[in-house]
C-alpha cells in the first residue's frame, strides 16, 4: 500500500505558503506550475500528458479479493493552444476509479476530470473538518510562475493518487460530505441541468457517476440509492419514451430497496414503485410484482396515494436544479 504521507514536489520556482487557508483565486493557482529541476522540465507535448504503462504496477491479493484503485493516468492542458488566448491556461486530470482482483480487472471503470483546486479545496475542507486524522498528509504546492511540465503533472498525480487512497483507507474521512461533494458535484450540477432541459444526455452522465459511487461505498447507503433513483428517474422522464436502459436500473433500485432499512431514504420508495409501475406498463410487463408491493405497503398503514413523482421527492432529500 502506498504511504498514506504525500511528498511534496521539489520546485525551482516561487512557492507560495504551506498554509491551506491561504487561497488565491482558481485562476492564479492554476495559471502556472512548476519548473523542476533536472531535464524533464519541458512543457506536455500535444497538449496531453499519459503516465508510462509500467507506473505503479499494483500487487493484487491472491484470495482474489477487489482492491479499489485511483488513477491519474493522462492529463490536459485547457484550453487547448490558441483557442482561447483570454483564458488563462490549466490541467484536467483524468481520475479512473476501478476495482480490480488478480482475477479479474474492472470491466467498467469510472472516469471523473479534475483540476488541482478540485483536489486542494477538498484537502483543506477534511483539514479543517478533521484535522487530526489530516494532519500527517501533505499537498502539492500551489505555486504562480513556471512552465507546465511533464513531471509536474506526473508528481502531482502520484500525490493525488495517494490523497485519495489514504481517504477510502479512513472510514471517517471515507464518509465525510466533502468527499462525497468532490466525487460527484460537478457531474451531478451538469445532468441536472440536462434534467431540467429533458435532455436525456444526462442519463450517461449518471450512469457514471453511479458506477464510481458503487464502487466506493455500500450497495445501499445512501448516496449510492440516492444516485440510482436519480438515475431512474431521468430514464423514465426526459423523453416521451423510456431511456433503452431505463429497465436494467429500475430493476436494480427495486432489488436494492427490498432489505433497505435507511428510513432516510423510505421516502423514495413509494414514487419509485409507482415510476416502475408504469414503466413495467409502458414495456408491457407484468406489473402485480410492484402493485403487491405498493399493496402491502398500503396494508402497513403507508399512504401511496397523492404521494410526489420520483423527481419530486428525491429534490425533497438532496435539492438541485431539476424542475419538480
Amino acid at each position: 500500500m502506498r504511504a498514506a504521507m504525500i511528498r511534496r514536489s521539489r520546485i525551482s520556482s516561487c512557492e507560495l505558503p504551506d498554509d491551506p487557508e491561504d487561497l488565491d483565486s482558481p485562476e492564479a493557482i492554476e495559471a502556472g506550475s512548476l519548473t523542476i529541476e533536472n531535464d524533464e522540465s519541458k512543457p506536455v507535448q500535444n497538449e496531453l500528458w499519459e503516465r508510462s504503462p509500467f507506473y505503479n504496477l499494483y500487487a493484487l491479493p491472491n484470495d482474489g479479493s477487489a482492491v479499489l484503485r485511483f488513477e491519474i493516468l493522462t492529463a490536459r492542458m485547457m484550453p487547448p493552444n490558441g483557442e482561447d488566448l483570454k483564458v488563462k491556461r490549466y490541467v484536467v486530470y483524468d481520475l479512473t476509479v476501478r476495482l480490480d482482483s488478480k482475477f479479474a480487472a474492472d470491466s467498467r471503470p469510472a472516469v471523473i476530470k479534475r483540476r488541482y483546486t478540485d483536489f486542494r479545496e477538498l484537502y483543506i475542507k477534511l483539514r479543517r473538518d478533521h484535522h487530526v486524522l489530516m494532519s500527517r498528509v501533505d499537498f502539492p504546492n500551489k505555486v504562480l510562475m513556471g512552465n507546465f511540465s511533464a513531471t509536474l503533472i506526473a508528481e502531482r498525480g502520484a500525490s493525488f493518487e495517494a490523497f485519495l487512497n489514504y481517504i477510502v483507507n479512513n472510514e471517517t474521512l471515507k464518509q465525510s460530505p466533502e468527499f462525497l461533494h468532490f466525487l460527484q458535484n460537478n457531474e451531478l450540477t451538469k445532468a441536472c441541468q440536462l434534467m431540467d432541459e429533458r435532455n436525456d444526455s444526462c442519463v450517461p452522465i449518471l450512469e457514471n457517476s453511479f458506477l464510481l459511487l458503487n464502487k466506493i461505498f455500500m450497495d445501499r447507503s445512501k448516496p449510492v440509492l440516492l444516485l440510482l433513483c436519480r438515475l431512474v428517474a431521468a430514464c423514465t422522464s426526459c423523453t416521451p419514451m423510456p431511456h433503452e436502459s431505463a429497465e436494467r436500473w429500475a430493476a436494480l433500485a427495486l432489488s436494492r430497496y427490498e432489505t433497505l432499512s435507511d428510513i432516510d431514504l423510505l421516502p423514495l420508495y413509494i414514487p419509485l414503485l409507482n415510476t416502475c409501475a408504469h414503466l413495467w406498463w409502458q414495456q408491457g410487463h407484468d406489473q402485480k410484482p410492484i402493485t403487491d408491493r405498493l399493496t402491502d405497503m398500503s396494508k402497513k398503514g403507508i399512504s401511496i396515494n397523492n404521494v410526489p413523482n420520483l423527481i419530486q421527492a428525491i429534490h425533497k432529500l438532496d435539492p438541485r436544479s431539476e424542475t419538480i
